[in-house]
């Protein structure tokens, strides 16, 4: 009998087809890992490029609170400032109407006392009508009163002499040759003579001559000229009212007397104080506000605030509590001059005289 052959299930050529179906599926697994893998790296790419642009944004952000910190501050330091100056401009407008109530209630008693003047002044000239009809001689225009009515006539003007220590100072600068600015460079260029026959500089001296006359005997007096630099006309200290010796002598050294250079109100104000004792009434004549502060400037010419600014610099330097009486010169051009002196005058409690042109 022939053998039978036994039947073999595992040949080689079923592992062999069984060895490739494992390595397909190995190969497949293998290329869904690695396309899974660059969908990752793909994914992680844009997440990384979202996580800079929000790093970068979150910078900027900070450097944005940065600014806007800093704007803060500085806007609350302004705000405190304005607040600051907001409480300062109420206190100033708080102390201002207290003063403007103060000066209405002055107004007021100098109304009343303005108005007790003029029924003086009527009884007065009634007096004199009465003198003229009685009289058979009657004086020259201009010299018709005399004694008693002189004193009543000085009364009338508001610029009367009253301090124990009057000191009287003359602007000596070039604008009081004219009141025009043409004739004052016209006469600049003249000699001394024609400068000190200039018609408004021999008013001026005509002026400090009649105030030494008015000096009451028992007080004293000085006289300090100013243009650029102050300095007394006579050397000395203060003189007596009754010596007429050393009016003879401020006459004589007034007489030699050349107006020129500018007006530094500031160098006179500052020489009042240098003087001892301080003076308890101040007689200014002038004919505007001020040129030149300190020192002499740097501009050639100035304009009308400039002079109004170098007029309150020169204020800081004047002594506290003396009256000041302004006699002021005419000056074409300067508009502001009057009432910063007639202000000056008002707070000091002096007098503004603008005297006419056959005064004194």
């Amino acid at each position: 009998m022939a053998r039978r052959r036994s039947f073999e299930v595992f040949t080689l050529s079923f592992l062999d087809t069984i060895c490739c179906g494992f390595g397909a599926v190995i190969l497949f697994y293998t290329i869904l890992s690695a396309q899974a893998g660059v969908v990752r790296l793909r994914e992680t790419d844009v997440l990384s490029a979202e996580v800079d642009r929000i790093r970068e944004e979150v910078q900027t952000g900070e450097r944005n609170l940065a600014v806007l910190r800093d704007t803060l501050t500085r806007t609350r330091n302004e705000i405190a400032s304005a607040t600051r100056e907001t409480n300062r401009i109420v206190t100033d407008l708080a102390s201002r109407r207290e003063q403007l109530s103060s000066y209405d209630a002055q107004t007021v008693a100098r109304r009343e006392h303005i108005e007790k003047l003029k029924a003086d002044i009527r009884s007065l000239e009634e007096g004199n009508r009465r003198l003229e009809a009685g009289s058979l001689e009657r004086a020259p225009l201009g010299q018709q009163v005399s004694g008693r009515a002189a004193v009543e006539r000085r009364y009338i003007t508001g610029l009367t002499p009253r301090g124990n220590h009057i000191l009287i100072l003359l602007d000596v600068s070039a604008s009081m040759l004219h009141q025009d600015l043409v004739a004052i460079i016209r006469l600049r260029n003249q000699d001394d003579a024609h400068k000190r026959a200039a018609a408004k500089w021999r008013r001026a001296v005509a002026i400090v001559d009649w105030l030494m006359t008015q000096i009451p005997a028992a007080g004293s007096y000085q006289i300090l000229t100013f243009n650029t630099q102050a300095q007394p006309l006579v050397p000395g200290g203060w003189l007596a009212g009754s010596d007429v010796a050393a009016r003879a002598r401020a006459m004589q050294a007034l007489e030699t007397l050349v107006p020129a250079n500018g007006t530094s109100l500031y160098n006179a104000f500052a020489a009042v104080r240098t003087l001892n004792p301080l003076p308890d009434q101040i007689v200014l004549i002038t004919d505007g506000l001020p040129t030149q502060g300190k020192t002499q400037g740097v501009r050639r010419y100035v304009n009308s605030a400039e002079r109004m600014r170098l007029f309150d610099e020169a204020l800081s330097q004047l002594p506290e509590h003396v009256p000041v009486d302004c006699v002021l010169l005419p000056m074409e051009g300067d508009v502001q001059a009057a009432h910063r002196f007639w202000h000056l005058s008002r707070v000091t409690d002096g007098t503004l005289l603008m005297p006419a042109k056959d005064w004194p």
